[in-house]
């Protein structure tokens, strides 16, 4: 039986990074669900429920406010879940690099145990 996400509350805070870009993230707490986007393509629809991985980061990790990132990448959502659902995934740090622009870009992921 399939999962039903529910939707998750805005702001969003959608996690985008350049290509070749990298960052690292230290993820205290995560849920998963829904949100709409509006897309900017032409012939596109004008809005559209997409899957979302929200990472809640620990106070400060963040230059600004929320304290969280909305993962809606299908492939780094793939990739983190696994680890997100060990024991102890809040003492691990997330090194997410970006490779190629969307909708064909790929990540890597290394986890690094703190």
């Amino acid at each position: 039986m399939a999962e039903v996400l529910k939707p998750l509350p805005g702001p969003y805070e959608i996690f985008e990074l350049a290509s070749g870009e990298t960052r690292e993230l230290r993820i205290v707490g995560w849920e998963r669900g829904t949100i709409v986007i509006h897309p900017r393509f032409v012939g596109g629809p004008e809005e559209k429920v997409i899957e979302c991985l929200r990472v809640h980061l620990p106070e400060g990790f963040k230059p600004y406010p929320p304290g969280y990132y909305d993962v809606t990448a299908k492939t780094l959502i793939w990739q983190l879940m696994p680890f997100l659902r060990e024991p102890r995934y809040e003492r691990q740090l997330y090194r997410i690099t970006k490779y190629g622009v969307a909708p064909k870009a790929r990540f890597t992921l290394a986890v690094v145990p703190l």
